[in-house]
């Protein structure tokens, strides 16, 4: 017997605002902006990548494009989608 495994996807269990920013508070943790602007990409499916490509002032395809492993969206990208989603970006001093 063989097992069936699917693959895990975020999307599907973000579902707050306070869950999509707990996930992008994390993905920022990485130091990594490609990284986070993939989870960006993950937040944005849950949500609907129509409705924050919308709400953020982009097509749906520049979306895709910005958030996706090529990807390399400018910061007023970044803050539109964060916008969209109903997170903000916050600073704190690191050690």
């Amino acid at each position: 017997m063989t097992d069936k495994t699917t693959l895990f996807d975020a999307a599907e269990y973000l579902e707050t605002p306070e869950e999509i920013a707990a996930f992008l508070d994390e993905a920022l943790e990485i130091g990594d902006p490609a990284f986070f602007a993939r989870a960006l990409g993950v937040a944005s499916r849950a949500k609907g990548m129509t409705r924050i490509a919308k709400d953020a002032g982009l097509s749906r395809e520049a979306l895709y494009r910005a958030l996706s492993e090529d990807g390399d969206p400018r910061l007023s990208t970044l803050f539109g989608v964060m916008k969209a989603l109903g997170v903000r970006l916050a600073a704190t001093a690191g050690a």
